[in-house]
């Protein structure tokens, strides 16, 4: 993997003391699909490669996932098909979702909250634009000692709903996701999450406080989208993400572009 250090930003906001001294941002290194060792220690290392050489199909990213995991997979979740047209940009995200359906009076879990990793598989690149970007977020949790400690103690201090901007989508429990944007597992390994969904928790009294330090969050991230590196999928292309450490996004792009995406949970994930 190669990281670039994005340029200095300008002040923002007086709200923004300054902006995060931007983590470099992530360009995955790219290794043959018949190469799983040297992949599993790159995306260990990385938390980010991508996989080359795979077939244009659904099964491929069943496949990548059971050689890079082996016996620590523990859940895989449906995969999905996410075609756009001239599509706008996709900001800097981790996925996560919380979202149980009745098949035939049967629950069954379409995705879950605490997904550790994510494959998508470029099934049509579009004709223009569209290129990924990423970036480390540890990185920029741990610069925001130093540009904006208020934000940090909101990201690793204050319980939110998870979830509460999307309370309307069925499939979504009823019961409130609390937690941290910044958390740790029970064998330590830290979370940072990424979501649209975060809201104040119901009736918390510092409810405007945290719709506030939301947007702060929100716009911080923005901030680092337009230098950071870009890198292009091909066709069958398949990145791989440690979803606790990296977020991920793609520019606009013209005409038509489809991808295919696949969440898990290791036995890394709690």
């Amino acid at each position: 993997m190669n990281r670039l250090s994005p340029a200095a930003h300008s002040p923002g906001h007086p709200l923004h003391p300054s902006a995060p001294a931007a983590p470099a941002g992530v360009v995955p290194a790219r290794v043959p699909a018949d190469r799983a060792p040297e992949a599993r220690a790159l995306l260990t290392r990385d938390a980010a490669v991508v996989l080359t050489g795979h077939e244009n199909t659904p099964d491929a990213l069943f496949v990548a996932a059971a050689h890079l995991f082996g016996s620590r997979l523990r859940e895989l979740f449906p995969h999905r098909v996410r075609t756009s047209r001239d599509g706008d940009p996709v900001h800097l995200h981790a996925d996560s979702l919380d979202v149980v359906v009745d098949v035939g009076g049967v629950l069954s879990r379409r995705r879950g909250p605490d997904e550790d990793h994510v494959l998508i598989q470029c099934v049509r690149p579009a004709p223009s634009g569209g290129d990924s970007f990423a970036v480390d977020a540890y990185g920029f949790v741990d610069d925001l000692a130093s540009t904006d400690p208020a934000l940090l103690d909101f990201l690793t201090g204050t319980d939110v709903d998870l979830y509460g901007e999307w309370a309307g989508l069925r499939g979504l429990s009823a019961t409130p996701r609390v937690g941290r944007h910044v958390e740790y597992t029970r064998t330590g390994r830290r979370i940072v999450r990424r979501t649209g969904g975060a809201a104040p928790l119901h009736r918390d009294p510092d409810t405007e406080h945290v719709r506030a330090m939301l947007v702060r969050f929100h716009e911080a991230v923005h901030r680092l989208e337009p230098s950071l590196p870009r890198f292009r999928l091909a066709e069958g292309d398949i990145l791989v993400l440690d979803n606790y450490r990296c977020w991920h996004g793609r520019d606009a792009h013209n005409g038509e572009r489809t991808a295919r995406i696949l969440t898990l949970r290791t036995a890394d994930a709690h």
